[in-house]
């Protein structure tokens, strides 16, 4: 039942073959089981979590249930939910009780889905490896000395040691789906704007964006048909019309060559020096998949991409460094037990408040956007930020879908690159530029490469054109209906 994809639990739950009380007990009995080991949740609340199952097991009674209805699912501790404790991973919220719900939440909650609780994050999703929250790391549920990714590297380890169905992510630089890869599951990140970013906690707010971690294409597809949607509430929410995002998944099976007909680019920036050997043996036979699934393979070039993460680095810095400065003492969240003054408080509250990471992004931040500074560093980002969105308008002239590696290495040992922020940094470089541009990727699993005696997940990066989900989802189902991957569950679980 826990490996059963979201389509199958929604099949059982109307077959009346088990309840959404029923199978809400069982994740919450998972949770318990190994969550103080693997520490993918912060906050679990059974009573909250079982109210919900038992209000969507009268809504399926009544007929009245969709495609979620009765469903557990993880929120990543970034929304806001009302009720909820949301800590953003940060001690600056440990005690915050959300007073609204957010959108993404919203919609969940309409769909009859069940909270089964808020999963651990890198601290106001800053991060690579998901070390840098104040509750602790998150240990992958594939090696236990090893990261799980990060900063949505708590739900990514929830699906993988199925304490949950699927889980919620955030993605600013690759959030979502450098876990999902590191982790063995799937997780999209759609075209900036279509998921509303109301109730998320601001990191980088023209980067940042919500998406679904699941086992699979389908699963992933389920969800965005609840997560997306125009809301008046975000400025940078896009008007459209409402999409089916599982039309299309059945329509290929059967065929020979399913995906004949659709132009698969390489990026040869992708295949160079910094990926590892075993990752890019393992992305090169999911490549000779899709070849044999009917794509046609074709070379491309996206020549800024080495680019992105020092433009990354200055303009997501820049953004987090104007959205974190309400977080002051002042109004809610952490305040110094003891000081002289108002300046005295601002001071100590944050010193206190934030971890490391967030304090060295803050400090980044101000600078490039100080007099002197910000036409040389933030003005000149901007310009390279265009510069990237047109290679990938250049690419997509060329090919309908790009597949390359979702991260240069597996998971690696937990404090390997703790101590040096631009090694960790450069575990973003194949996903970082997706997100400058604002265009739609996700991440699948490709198989495993053997370290140190031990298999680890390998992701292969899927990018579309925007608002070009439901052919990049279609493109991994068919995929993950000739291979198992997305089904292997870590020894243990």
């Amino acid at each position: 039942m826990i490996n059963s994809s979201l389509k199958q639990l929604g099949a059982m739950l109307a077959g009346k073959q088990i309840s959404s009380v029923e199978l809400t007990q069982e994740f919450l009995k998972r949770i318990d089981l190994h969550n103080a080991d693997i520490n993918a949740y912060i906050t679990v609340d059974a009573e909250k979590s079982l109210a919900q199952a038992a209000a969507a097991d009268r809504r399926i009674a009544e007929g009245k249930a969709e495609a979620l209805t009765g469903i557990p699912v993880a929120q990543k501790d970034i929304f806001v939910a009302r009720g909820w404790r949301t800590t953003c991973g940060s001690r600056m919220l440990e005690n915050f009780i959300g007073p609204y719900d957010a959108d993404i939440i919203e919609r969940f909650d309409a769909a009859g889905a069940v909270n089964l609780g808020k999963t651990n994050m890198d601290e106001f999703a800053m991060g690579s490896s998901n070390e840098t929250s104040y509750y602790g790391a998150v240990k992958n549920p594939w090696d236990r000395t090893r990261v799980p990714g990060g900063s949505s590297g708590g739900s990514a380890a929830a699906v993988a040691a199925r304490l949950c169905a699927a889980a919620t992510g955030t993605d600013t630089g690759g959030s979502i789906r450098q876990p999902a890869s590191l982790c063995g599951l799937s997780g999209l990140k759609p075209t900036y704007g279509l998921v509303s970013r109301y109730g998320m906690i601001a990191f980088a707010s023209s980067l940042d964006q919500a998406g679904p971690m699941a086992k699979s294409c389908e699963d992933m597809a389920l969800m965005m048909n609840v997560m997306t949607g125009f809301d008046e509430r975000d400025s940078t929410s896009l008007q459209r019309e409402r999409e089916d995002y599982t039309r299309g998944l059945q329509q290929f099976e059967g065929r020979e060559k399913p995906l004949a007909g659709l132009r698969v680019g390489l990026p040869k920036e992708y295949f160079a020096e910094g990926l590892d050997a075993s990752v890019a043996k393992v992305v090169q036979q999911a490549i000779d998949e899709y070849r044999k699934l009917g794509a046609e393979i074709v070379d491309i070039s996206l020549p800024n991409t080495q680019l992105s993460i020092p433009v990354y680095y200055v303009l997501a810095p820049a953004e987090a460094s104007s959205n974190l400065s309400r977080y002051d003492g002042v109004r809610y969240g952490h305040r110094a037990a003891q000081y002289d003054d108002l300046m005295d408080m601002y001071c100590k509250t944050r010193a206190e408040g934030f971890g490391a990471e967030v304090k060295r992004r803050i400090l980044i931040g101000t600078y490039v956007l100080s007099a002197g500074y910000y036409d040389a560093y933030y003005l000149k980002a901007q310009q390279i930020r265009r510069l990237i969105a047109e290679d990938f308008a250049r690419a997509f002239r060329q090919c309908d879908i790009i597949l390359g590696p979702t991260a240069p290495s597996t998971a690696f040992r937990a404090g390997e690159k703790a101590d040096d922020p631009v090694a960790m940094y450069l575990q973003d470089i194949y996903t970082i530029a997706v997100n400058l541009a604002g265009l739609p990727g996700m991440s699948i699993p490709a198989g495993f490469a053997e370290v140190d005696g031990k298999q680890l997940p390998v992701g292969l990066q899927v990018i579309g054109n925007y608002f070009d989900e439901a052919r990049m989802l279609n493109a991994g189902h068919a995929y993950q209906q000739v291979t198992d991957w997305h089904q292997r569950m870590p020894e243990g679980i």
